[in-house]
């Protein structure tokens, strides 16, 4: 049994890449019970891989009904879902959170990108140094003169992404309790990039 502020809260996680890992990663490591759905044929479990840690896995091929009813199933019994797909392809799938809050009202949606749900990048493919050149935090690392230096994915992706998904969703979970009802939680990396950079830019 997983000890810790969040144990026996139930997230399921949709797998992703780099930023969503890292904030399934930090709520594990605060006892919560985390099911990730990796895609059917996919590498799943990656014990290799440190930001996989303290979960378990299921394949599910999402392009089958089947498979979309068992998520749906999962959810029913979860407090949090977490998503980090290109806006729409939930909905598409028929997983949106109209969807997921009408199979269980009390859920905490939480869905991360790097661009946000609209506006002209919200389709674009983007990457951690994307995000942090087009808020000005890339220009503010390194010495005068000289070029910038990337800093690896900590600004950005796991910063601006992962720190304030996390944050949202334990803000949507402690409403919760007063409510009774669940939201959704929509973290941009851009925007969270931003507010990491408030203090300089005031």
């Amino acid at each position: 049994m997983a000890k810790g502020p969040l144990s026996g809260v139930r997230i399921i996680e949709m797998a992703g890449i780099g930023p969503g890992p890292f904030c399934a990663m930090l709520l594990s490591d605060m006892g919560a019970d985390i099911i990730r759905i990796d895609r059917k044929g996919g590498a799943g479990g990656y014990p290799s891989d440190t930001n996989s840690r303290g979960r378990k896995s299921i394949a599910l091929d999402l392009k089958k009904p089947e498979a979309i009813e068992a998520v749906l199933k999962l959810v029913e019994q979860a407090d949090v879902i977490q998503e980090g797909f290109r806006p729409g392809v939930m909905e598409r799938l028929g997983l949106g959170p109209v969807e997921m809050l009408e199979a269980n009202p009390r859920l905490v949606y939480a869905r991360m990108t790097g661009w946000g749900q609209d506006g002209p990048l919200a389709q674009a493919a983007g990457h951690d140094l994307n995000y942090i050149a087009i808020t000005g935090a890339l220009d503010a690392i390194g010495k005068r003169g000289e070029l910038p230096v990337p800093p690896q994915n900590l600004v950005g992706d796991f910063g601006g992404g992962s720190m304030y998904c996390a944050m949202g969703i334990l803000a949507a979970l402690f409403e919760r309790e007063r409510s009774g009802k669940g939201q959704v939680v929509d973290a941009a990396i851009v925007d969270g990039v931003t507010s990491l950079m408030s203090f300089f830019y005031g």
